[in-house]
């Protein structure tokens, strides 16, 4: 057996020829020059673990990605294509579908990456949505406006990352909005999903399926809007909820019941993103059939001591999974302890001072993605940190204390001019 991963990350937060050594074809890789070396790494100057490593300067040329994944899954005779990243799913999906492969196909893809088949298949399950609709002009989004008022939020019907998401709070800017949304003249648009706004917190359920069963799954709760990316200038924390809190098994629940509504493969990590209102619903945001981004795998392997990515993807190509055996018939992994993350965004200017690096034995992952003297441009995405840390705790409560004392730390020593 032989691995393609198709990967647009660091390399050295996702060990795959570590982790699936033990495929006897070992583990072909198309990797992104611009996110290595954005993640402080150096480029290999060789295949290391892998089989082979092809490293393209970006995975932005879409034709140049579709035909090396083509041409290395022939000549490897792959049988398991890996994509942890959104943007990559369908490009894994129809390799599958090509070559008679294991795994989500394009159909299934479908219901993760197009918000209103999602919100479609939630609803006729009975989970509660936002009210949406896809305006084809802008007298469409005014009608819309009128019946469900302001804020409202604009986002790409199959975005990711906060890219492109809008939310506009004032009649002038909803206007200022339609203008650059709908050129008069133009053919009715198809791609842009409007939303009522959802007030209150934002949580997310983070896990891994294995043989159609959730066998690893938490939840945890935004401490920030994840929609201020590019104007916060403050640390943002976000971190997982205790056993005993009320919203624990309500949002367990929730989540494997969005997961049964949208039919995913046998085997795969999920993301899960629920609302929780000021009058105590749960209203299901959106649901990703991959590994949560920024630092939440790292927060789930503290909770739980098994890597979700690893996990997923030993369950899909087949490989023996050590932390399952110990389980009983039906059970799930148990969380260990409570964790979190606290980020810094990138903002642009000159950086003039970095984090000193924490030592605490709580300090799980720390990475700073800037050097001083380097000038940084405007987040691109929510997951476009110049710091970020992950620690844990015995419970919330001092977990989240430690992650205030870092992010306060963290904003006195990052300077910016």
């Amino acid at each position: 057996m032989t691995a393609l991963v198709l990967h647009r990350f660091p390399l050295d937060p996702f060990p795959y020829d570590r982790w699936l050594a033990e495929l006897d074809g070992g583990v072909v890789m198309i990797a992104a020059r611009d996110r290595i070396e954005g993640g402080g790494e150096q480029v290999p100057d060789g295949p290391g673990g892998y089989r082979r490593l092809e490293v393209v300067d970006t995975f932005d040329d879409e034709e140049l990605l579709d035909r090396l994944a083509l041409e290395l899954a022939e000549e490897h005779q792959v049988t398991h294509v890996i994509a942890p990243h959104e943007a990559d799913l369908f490009r894994a999906a129809r390799l599958r579908e090509k070559f008679g492969l294991p795994g989500q196909l394009p159909e299934g893809v479908l219901l993760f990456r197009d918000k209103v088949l999602m919100k479609q298949r939630l609803e006729a399950a009975g989970i509660e949505v936002a009210p949406h609709a896809l305006p084809g002009t802008a007298d469409e989004a005014r009608a819309f406006a009128a019946r469900h008022g302001l804020p409202l939020v604009f986002k790409a019907r199959d975005g990711f990352g906060s890219v492109g998401l809008r939310i506009v709070t004032t009649t002038d800017e909803l206007e200022r909005h339609l203008a650059e949304a709908f050129a008069p003249g133009a053919a009715l648009r198809e791609d842009l999903l409007l939303e009522a706004y959802v007030p209150g917190r934002m949580c997310h359920v983070d896990g891994v399926v294995v043989g159609g069963r959730t066998v690893m799954a938490w939840p945890s709760q935004y401490q920030y809007d994840l929609s201020s990316f590019q104007a916060d200038p403050g640390a943002r924390v976000d971190l997982t909820l205790d056993p005993s809190d009320p919203l624990t098994p309500r949002l367990l629940a929730l989540a494997e019941e969005a997961l049964g509504a949208l039919d995913g493969p046998d085997d795969y990590a999920f993301h899960a993103e629920v609302f929780h209102t000021p009058d105590d619903r749960l209203v299901v945001c959106e649901v990703a059939s991959r590994p949560a981004g920024a630092r939440i795998r790292e927060v789930l392997t503290a909770v739980f001591g098994v890597h979700p990515v690893e996990l997923a993807s030993r369950a899909y190509t087949g490989l023996r999974l050590p932390a399952l055996a110990r389980l009983g018939e039906g059970a799930r992994l148990a969380p260990v302890r409570m964790a979190g993350q606290v980020l810094m965004m990138k903002r642009p200017g000159t950086v003039r001072g970095i984090p000193v690096t924490p030592e605490e034995p709580w300090v799980e992952f720390y990475g700073v993605f800037a050097e001083p003297g380097e000038v940084l441009s405007e987040a691109a995405l929510s997951s476009d940190f110049l710091a970020a840390a992950v620690l844990s705790a015995p419970n919330r409560e001092e977990c989240e204390r430690r992650l205030r004392a870092l992010g306060a730390r963290f904003e006195t020593e990052i300077v910016i001019d």
